[in-house]
């Protein structure tokens, strides 16, 4: 269990889900992990696990496409409109300029060479989970790209990333951070995963830990969402990925034992 209280720069604080209905998609997500959730403004809810912020839930960002619901990994930096030019610089685009955003933060939305999208955060009141590696909250993202070289220059450029393999697939990591638990099976400033894409979009995926993989997806498919893969086992742990019932993709990992 990892609880924090702020993170570092260049390193991924958090997640935020966009959707066409913020209610529905928090119903759905505190009956499945046991959030609780409260409005914090302009249609946004802050959803809590042992009452410590798990995640952002608000509204679809793109007016052509009303219905789409995804999760967004904010990465946190010093200042949004400075990282916003290294990602110009480097060959992503900006999506969304810095805007201010509930919680005193301040968030700029951009995409990778690839397309991938995530969220530069600029940390106010609010500055990211404050509840991590445990089941219910999130534990980590991962990029599935169809150019690793150039996601690797890429956030390289932009936030100082490196990679390492690991039963076959590349860790990204920022020397100096410590973070994750001190008996995990991969180096504490490992900030995310990286994988070839294979017949799909370029895209960061978002995985959270629970208590079983397989009762989870159960209840995904009992509260309406959909079992995309069914439960199955990875090298150390045994995962499955789903969606909720508005489409959101997400995949889940029971939670290593001690």
């Amino acid at each position: 269990m990892s609880q924090r209280d702020g993170y570092e720069h260049g390193v991924p604080c958090g997640i935020a889900g966009a959707y066409p209905s913020p209610d529905d998609a928090a119903r759905f997500y505190g009956e499945l992990f046991g959030w609780e959730a409260e409005e914090i403004g302009d249609g946004h809810l802050i959803c809590r696990l042992r009452g410590r912020d798990a995640a952002v839930i608000g509204t679809a960002p793109d007016p052509a496409a009303p219905e789409a619901a995804l999760w967004i990994t904010h990465i946190q930096v010093d200042d949004a409109g400075d990282a916003a030019h290294r990602v110009r610089a480097a060959g992503g685009t900006v999506l969304a300029e810095p805007f201010d955003a509930p919680g005193g933060t301040r968030v700029a939305v951009a995409a990778d060479p690839q397309g991938a999208v995530f969220a530069l955060l600029e940390p106010g009141e609010l500055c990211g989970a404050q509840v991590v590696n445990e089941p219910g909250a999130w534990a980590m993202s991962l990029l599935a790209t169809s150019d690793t070289e150039a996601a690797k220059r890429f956030y390289g450029e932009v936030f100082g990333w490196e990679t390492d393999g690991f039963d076959g697939v590349s860790l990204w990591r920022l020397p100096g951070f410590v973070g994750g638990e001190p008996m995990q099976p991969v180096p504490r400033d490992v900030v995310g995963v990286l994988m070839p894409a294979e017949g799909r979009a370029p895209g960061w995926d978002v995985n959270f830990w629970v208590d079983d993989a397989d009762e989870t997806a159960a209840r995904a498919a009992e509260l309406g969402g959909r079992v995309v893969v069914p439960p199955f086992d990875g090298p150390v742990t045994r995962d499955a990925v789903l969606a909720d019932p508005h489409g959101g993709v997400f995949s889940v990992t029971t939670a290593p034992g001690p």
